[in-house]
This record gives C-alpha cells, sequence and structure tokens, in this order.
C-alpha cells in the first residue's frame, strides 16, 4: 500500500467540529463519511452535542477511547492550533484541515500557519492543507470532505491544488461514467504536497494514471526526483495554470533573457517524463485513454473510417504528433482487397465506404488489428443512413478485447443518432470522441509515455576529479568583499579553469605596463577588453582590441580601451583591462545557466556569439535530473548541431568536448548554489576540444 495509507485508509476517523446544523461544513464531512459507506469508526467531535447523525459526539479527541488514526479538522481557523496540539498529544497519525484562514489571508495567517506545520512536526503527525475541500478514497470507501457526491470507483487518482477545480471535476464525472481511485484536495500545501501524493499513488494497486492540477510547486528539487521515479511506473499527467515569473526575473544574461516565464516547468516535466496537458479536455482524454487501454508497443498507427475527409483529418493529425501511419503487410491488403467492395481503400487509412454496416466494419478492424505492423487503432464512423451505431459499436468493443495489448479508439462523429453507440463504447472500456484529431493525440501521447518507460535514465553526472572548489570559493568571497555580484571576465576564466572547464587564459591588468608583461607570459596574439561589471555589451563602447601582435601594439591598446571607456562612460570607473590570449576562430556556442526559483539551475545550450538572443536556436535542461545522454540530447535539438556535425565541407566539430563542458557546468552550479547566474559566449568548438571565450558568472 501507499505511503499515506492512514489517510485514504484509516481503522477510525474523528470529525472535529461537526455539527448538528446540516447547513454546517462539520455535519456535510460527518455525512459524508458515512454516506461514502466508510466501514471504519466514526467519531464527532463537539463540545457542545452528545450526539449527531446517530453517532455519539465527544468534547474533543483526547477523550476518545482507542485512539484516532485521522483527523478530519473543521474549525475556525483560530481553534485549529489547539486542537492539533491536542491531536498530536493523543498519537493522532494524519490530520486534514478544512479550515481556512491561514497563509491565503496574509501574514497572521502565515504565522499561523508555520506554527501548525511545527506541530506536526513536533509530533511526527502528517497534515494535508489546510484550506482544502479534503480527501476522497472509493475503494476503502472513504470521503472525507465537503464535496458534494463520491465519484464513481475507478483506477485514476485526481490530485489537485485549486479545491474548486477538484469539485467541479468531481461533478463532471458524476455523468460522465468516468471512475476514480482518490480525490486530494492539497489546499495550502503546509505540509504535505503533490509530490508527496504522486509518490503515494504510484505504490497505490488501485490507481493505474496519476492526474494533477497545479499552479506551483512546492519543493522543485524533490519533485523532479519523485516524478522521474514515478513516470517510469504509471503515467503521471499535469495540467499547469499559473505561468511562473521564476525564469524571467534574471535578465542581466543572455540566459536569463532566453529562459521564458514557463520554461523551467516545460523543461521539468520533459525531463521527468511528466506528459503535460493544455487544457481540461486533454487532461481527461489522456486519463481516458490511459485507464482504459493498453499502452501501444510503438508508434503505428491505422484508422478504419467510413468517410474519407474525416480519414485525411486523422492522418494529418498523426503526422503532425509524430505517429506513424503504418504500412499494412501483403496477407493484410490481399484480404482487404478481396473482402471490401472494389471502391474502398484497402490502404492506410482504410475506408469501408459510407454504406458500411457493422460487418464490414468488424471485417476491416479484424484484418488491421490482425497486422502485426499495426500497434494502434481509430475507428471512425460517421452517421450515414446505412450505419449501425449500437452493432458497430460492439464490433468495436469485441475486436479490442481480441487484442487486448493493442489501443482501440473510437470515434463517433455525429450527435443524438450516434450517442448509443458512444455508450456502449464506454461501457467497454473503449474511449469514444467526437471528433477524430482527440482520439489521435490521445493516441500520440501512450506512444510518447512508452518511449518516457524506455528511456536510459542511469547516466548521472560524473563526478569529476581534480576540482578546485577551494579557488572558486576564494574568488567569489573577493567579489563580495568587492562589493559586487558580477565577476570579472579574468575571474570567471579562473573559475571555469579550476572546474575542468577550458578557458581562453585570462588575466587582469590595471596598468598599461602590467598588460604588456602579461601578454609576453601568456604569448601573442592577445585580446584586450575592459574589465567592468557595469558594461554589459563592451564591443559597443571600444572596449575590446582584437588580434595584437606586439608589446607596442598592447601597450598602446590599453590606453585606446581606456579613453573610449571614458568618452562612452566617464561615471564608470574600470577595474582594469583584461589581457586574454586570443583563440583561432571556431564554431560559436553558447552554454549557460539561470536559476529557477523552483527547480534550481537552468542548463542552456545553442547557437553563441552576437545573434544569440536573435535567432533563440537554444534548448534547456534542468541541472538536478541532468544526465549525460540529456546533454547529448540538447545538442541534437539545435540547429548548431547542423554546424557542429560538419556543414558545406567543413570537419565535424568535437561533440564529446562540448557534453563534458556542459556536464562540467552543470557540476559547478549544483556545487555553488550561489551562482545565479551563467553564461559562457562564446564558447569556440573546434574539430579536436573547445574553449571558453567569455565567462560571465553573476552570484547572490
Amino acid at each position: 500500500m501507499g505511503r499515506l495509507t492512514s489517510f485514504f485508509s484509516p481503522q477510525s476517523v474523528a470529525i472535529i467540529g461537526a455539527s448538528k446544523a446540516r447547513e454546517k461544513i462539520g455535519n456535510i464531512i460527518l455525512r459524508n463519511v458515512i454516506e461514502s459507506g466508510y466501514g471504519g469508526k466514526i467519531y464527532p467531535v463537539n463540545p457542545k452535542e452528545s450526539e449527531i447523525e446517530g453517532y455519539p459526539a465527544f468534547r474533543s479527541i483526547d477523550e476518545i477511547p482507542g485512539g484516532v488514526e485521522l483527523a478530519v479538522v473543521s474549525v475556525p481557523a483560530p481553534h485549529v492550533l489547539p486542537v492539533i496540539e491536542t491531536c498530536g498529544q493523543s498519537s493522532v497519525k494524519n490530520a486534514v484541515v478544512i479550515s481556512a484562514g491561514f497563509k491565503e489571508i496574509g501574514k497572521e495567517g502565515l504565522v499561523r500557519e508555520k506554527e501548525l506545520v511545527a506541530l506536526g512536526e513536533k509530533y511526527g503527525m502528517r497534515i494535508l492543507g489546510p484550506n482544502c475541500v479534503g480527501v476522497m478514497d472509493t475503494h476503502t470507501p472513504l470521503n472525507a470532505s465537503f464535496a458534494a457526491g463520491f465519484p464513481q470507483r475507478g483506477e485514476i487518482a485526481f490530485i489537485s491544488q485549486s479545491g474548486a477545480m477538484l469539485v467541479a471535476i468531481l461533478d463532471w464525472s458524476l455523468g460522465s461514467g468516468l471512475g476514480f481511485s482518490k480525490f486530494v484536495s492539497l489546499g495550502n500545501k503546509a505540509d504535505l504536497d503533490e509530490a508527496d501524493f504522486i509518490l503515494d499513488a504510484a505504490d497505490d494497486p488501485t490507481t493505474k494514471v496519476i492526474l494533477c492540477y497545479i499552479e506551483d510547486v512546492s519543493d522543485g528539487e524533490r519533485f523532479l526526483d519523485v516524478a522521474r521515479r514515478v513516470s517510469r511506473l504509471k503515467p503521471v499527467i499535469i495540467l499547469k495554470s499559473g505561468a511562473s515569473q521564476a525564469g524571467a526575473q534574471a535578465a542581466s544574461s543572455h540566459t536569463g533573457a532566453l529562459a521564458g516565464s514557463d520554461l523551467a516547468y516545460e523543461t521539468a516535466f520533459r525531463q521527468t517524463g511528466i506528459i503535460r496537458a493544455r487544457d481540461m479536455a486533454e487532461l481527461f482524454d489522456l486519463a481516458t485513454a490511459f485507464a482504459k487501454q493498453p499502452i501501444p508497443k510503438g508508434d503505428r498507427l491505422a484508422i478504419v473510417t467510413n468517410a474519407g475527409g474525416p480519414g485525411i483529418v486523422a492522418t494529418d493529425t498523426a503526422e503532425a504528433q509524430g505517429l506513424t501511419m503504418t504500412r499494412f503487410n501483403k496477407d493484410t491488403l490481399d484480404a482487404l482487397a478481396e473482402k471490401l467492395p472494389r471502391e474502398a481503400n484497402i490502404y492506410n487509412p482504410v475506408d469501408v465506404l459510407g454504406d458500411a454496416r457493422h460487418d464490414r466494419f468488424r471485417f476491416a478492424m479484424e484484418r488491421v488489428l490482425a497486422d502485426p505492423n499495426v500497434d494502434a487503432m481509430v475507428v471512425l464512423v460517421c452517421p450515414t443512413a446505412t450505419s449501425e451505431p449500437v452493432e458497430t459499436a460492439e464490433a468495436i468493443v469485441g475486436v479490442a478485447r481480441a487484442y487486448p495489448d493493442k489501443p482501440v479508439f473510437g470515434v463517433y462523429m455525429g450527435g443524438p443518432t450516434l450517442e448509443p453507440g458512444a455508450q456502449l463504447l464506454a461501457r467497454g472500456q473503449v474511449p469514444s470522441f467526437i471528433f477524430p484529431e482527440v482520439a489521435v493525440s490521445a493516441v500520440a501521447g501512450m506512444a510518447r509515455y512508452r518511449k518516457i518507460k524506455e528511456r536510459n535514465v542511469s547516466e548521472p553526472l560524473p563526478d569529476f576529479e581534480g576540482l578546485d572548489k577551494d579557488t572558486v570559493r576564494r574568488v567569489f568571497n573577493e567579489a563580495r568583499a568587492d562589493g559586487r555580484v558580477v565577476l570579472l571576465g579574468s575571474e570567471g576564466a579562473t573559475v571555469a579553469e579550476a572546474y575542468g572547464i577550458p578557458a581562453a587564459p585570462t588575466r587582469l591588468a590595471t596598468r598599461a605596463e602590467e598588460a604588456v608583461a602579461i601578454a609576453e607570459e601568456l604569448g601573442y596574439p592577445i585580446v584586450l577588453k575592459v574589465a567592468s561589471p557595469k558594461i554589459i555589451h563592451k564591443t559597443d563602447i571600444g572596449g575590446v582590441r582584437m588580434g595584437l601582435e606586439t608589446p607596442g601594439e598592447v601597450m598602446a591598446g590599453f590606453w585606446a580601451v581606456m579613453s573610449n571607456v571614458q568618452r562612452s562612460l566617464p561615471n564608470v570607473i574600470p577595474h582594469g583591462i583584461d589581457v586574454q590570449k586570443m583563440s583561432p576562430k571556431g564554431t560559436e556556442i553558447i552554454i549557460g545557466m539561470s536559476r529557477d526559483v523552483h527547480f534550481g539551475p537552468l542548463i542552456a545550450f545553442g547557437l553563441g556569439g552576437i545573434y544569440v538572443n536573435l535567432l533563440k536556436d537554444v534548448s534547456f535542461r534542468l541541472a538536478h535530473v541532468l544526465t549525460l545522454a540529456e546533454i547529448q540530447e540538447m545538442i541534437l535539438e539545435t540547429k548548431a548541431y547542423t554546424l557542429l556535425r560538419g556543414y558545406r565541407g567543413q570537419k565535424p566539430r568535437d561533440i564529446p568536448a562540448l557534453v563534458e563542458i556542459i556536464a562540467r557546468v552543470a557540476r559547478l552550479v549544483l556545487d555553488f548554489p550561489e551562482i545565479t547566474e551563467m553564461d559562457i559566449n562564446p564558447v569556440f568548438a573546434y574539430p579536436s576540444g573547445a574553449s571558453a571565450l567569455d565567462v560571465k558568472i553573476t552570484i547572490s
């Protein structure tokens, strides 16, 4: 059973705040517990009553003999903390706090909520809520909520951050025939959050599909770990609303500017195997598909239809969704050609024509599903004068049961004429839709999930040897002591070198003579760059000199850069001039990081140079769950890969070297959470190796 068994199948439940007044929340919760058919012990708690709804009432939970496993608390907010204190003293395992009046009302409520969490920790008691609707389990059964109605038993767990969304979906489900295993209202997530209940549902034998509606995540890194683990066991489908602004806050670097408001969530879901629904309809269409049909073994789709137009629409959707319109083998084609009318189309999509009755549909479906090249089938039925909706539905259900390892979806494109057939499909556990695009999209979602389950996630970032963490700490401390959070170019290069990231040798010079001495040490040609965290685009003000070949050119270049800065930005006093060994030209790449407030470091890779923000050819991954395989995927996703593999006769670039740089950058920003942003732009990629030219790091 799941880790939170006491919430869903407790031996006893106390409703604290139970009332005789039927309009009160406390009475509604009590009646819901009773009417759900719950078989455990039920204890109303109200100091003013001796009996409620036929059950003896207790003045306090500590007066209940034998103890209580689950307490459902519905009292005014100021009374919640004393109640929870008593629950803890009475060894209550879990509490559902229905009461509002916590952090959602402001500072006073936030203080109260923190005290609530502290009490739970003090007594080892887990808390759901506060400010929630409650919890339900149809298999126990238990309805410990104040929602109207109780869902039909099924295999879908629905976890919702919004109480209003939960009760709306519950009401909708009562008329849809869709069954659920659990309903969980998260409320304020003071203690337990979405990750806890996703993890619990993974262990629940009555749950086949996990649905979530969330507006944010409480603990991003834990969510990533849980989601990656659970998504390989069961499909987790999430509808995320309220686009986070976390990724848009840090726009001082290229990476920060490229990281959109919802990008971190999109990346998190993709990287961990979460299926993201774009709207409520898609959320429950996918849930229905996963709950009622097997996961396809591949992405090869077959379509059987009695109308050409819808078949074409379905085919277009399949191609757009990345599915393969399969090619039948010779035996299938021969059988279809022999039995179907000459005017019928025997190739995929199979058109059995508008005059097809159920027997023609059945024959075509049986032959198609028997073909080893078919992984899934969608059957389109349009209302014609000869269509037999009910008989055809019976045929679809029968064929689906005959091939239990291949998902089958019905599309009944009509209204009242086809409704009886659509209802029969639903009763037969075959998902039924009105439009072909929805059915095909559901197949595509299931096919993507198959790839998620097969994905290799066993290649974590390596533990690189020889990392010089002391040097990194020293550089950061010196910058802070200087009153800076943006490192100078020479400091960025030092940090890169400390973590084995190849970078062009760079040293800071405060005098022209010092610049010449460094140039002599590094070797010519030399690049000079103004060193100031206040100057973002150095070339725009003449702050860069390149290709300097002699001491005289370095001396003249030093004074020219200083003069240009003084003329363009008279109020900026540079820290000096960065003297850098000039690198040979290579393919320009950007590798960067912006730190998301929920999920931590977000790594970027793409085309670099001056056009990075214009072209926006960038892919992203979260460092916390990054693998070497995903780094390779990052590179493959970009147009930069076309250049890197060799374009128009150029030699291929050293992609393994870039993979290692990205991995080392990820390790650096994980080891030092004070790094808020990092841009290495450009990185020159060569046929052998790579080199970072400009390393910009911002710390907190």
